[in-house]
């Protein structure tokens, strides 16, 4: 079987990393992948151990032109599924070609924003079969008047070796970050976009500062409201000696274990891979309840929930956590199980080949 994977995405950002965890899978099963990726992008390299790289010009939405790039790379390699990894043109452009070569398409949706029922309507009937990251995603696809039939849950996965609770990285991490030894901390992991919501998490600074000035929270990460949230952090003299935008860090595997807590309060996402790499380190969570963010944080278990936007009861569920060592210990320890048992990374492979198999059987039957 050969499959050809389109990634547009230019960073090795979660979902990009989840597309090299499936190459690398399917390599292992003998399935011959093919991936498409735009020039100068990061999975390219990460990828190409796993899969035969072609790197071609992708633009965006407006970018028609990827149709027939896509179709002349669909005629050369005779793929017998087309995946769509994101969205930024390549779902629909991708599901174009696709359709126009006669080739089962699969998306993976890996964000839980609506969209316009008409765009829903004309988009989501160019594809096969849709490959929903979280139960959140599934739920608004549905909503939006997807076929269940067309729908199929496969939850992201963690690579739990190397993400694992391992702190002897502890005093190269505190020297690295300028962090005292009796200090605590916490980390947020994700990119600054309004959505995943550094503001709410600025405006519980304050009290959770009040109850514990031996604090240091670091913003790891980059994207379009850096600037604005370091302007922020800058001009607020109590911020400013506690919170740190190190920026995209590819050492998390080193970083997350020697957290004390990680937050991410957003209003929508899709699952979180941070968080799953978090919790894998045997980190306790605190989010909000969006998306697919409760499929991770079960309260009281591994971590809280609340609602997003409420900066007070982020800063007590940090408050909470951050008095008590007991705690953070009981959740993170929870934590690492929750997410062994639920979101490794063979149960991940499998439940996207199956859907592979099926489609390809369902095309020669035809």
């Amino acid at each position: 079987m050969k499959i050809l994977h389109v990634e547009a995405g230019m960073h090795l950002y979660g979902g990009a990393l989840q597309v090299v965890f499936l190459l690398k899978g399917l390599k292992a099963r003998g399935v011959t992948c093919v991936l498409a990726c735009p020039t100068g992008s990061a999975i390219a390299t990460e990828a190409a151990p796993h899969a035969r790289i072609v790197e071609m010009t992708m633009r965006g939405d407006t970018d028609i032109g990827l149709v027939g790039r896509l179709r002349k790379l669909i005629r050369a390699e005779r793929p017998d599924v087309v995946h769509l990894h994101s969205r930024r043109g390549s779902d629909l452009w991708g599901g174009v070609a696709g359709r126009l070569e006669g080739v089962p398409v699969v998306l993976s949706r890996r964000v839980d924003n609506p969209e316009p029922r008409w765009l829903v309507a004309l988009k989501y009937r160019l594809h096969d079969a849709i490959v929903t990251i979280s139960d959140g995603i599934r739920q608004v696809l549905l909503a939006e008047g997807v076929p269940a039939s067309k729908l199929t849950l496969v939850l992201s996965a963690v690579d739990t070796e190397r993400y694992r609770p391992d702190r002897s990285h502890l005093a190269w991490f505190r020297d690295t970050f300028e962090i005292a030894d009796d200090e605590l901390t916490i980390g947020m992991v994700a990119q600054f976009i309004a959505r995943k919501g550094h503001v709410t998490l600025l405006e519980a600074l304050p009290d959770v500062l009040t109850r514990h000035p031996r604090l240091k929270v670091l913003l790891f990460g980059q994207g379009p409201l850096r600037d604005d949230i370091a302007a922020r952090v800058a001009s607020d003299p109590l911020l400013s000696q506690h919170v740190q935008l190190p920026g995209f860090r590819k050492d998390l595997d080193r970083i997350l274990p020697c957290l004390d807590v990680l937050a991410h309060p957003a209003h929508m996402e899709g699952l979180g891979v941070s968080l799953l790499q978090a919790a894998a380190c045997g980190v306790p969570l605190v989010g909000g309840r969006a998306g697919g963010i409760p499929e991770i944080i079960q309260p009281g278990l591994n971590g809280e929930l609340i609602t997003p936007g409420d900066a007070p009861a982020l800063a007590r569920a940090l408050d909470a956590l951050l008095a008590s060592a007991k705690l953070r210990q009981q959740y993170g320890q929870a934590g690492r199980q929750w997410v062994i048992e639920r979101f490794s990374i063979e149960a991940m492979v499998q439940g996207n080949l199956s859907v592979y198999q099926r489609l390809a059987a369902t095309h020669r039957s035809s």
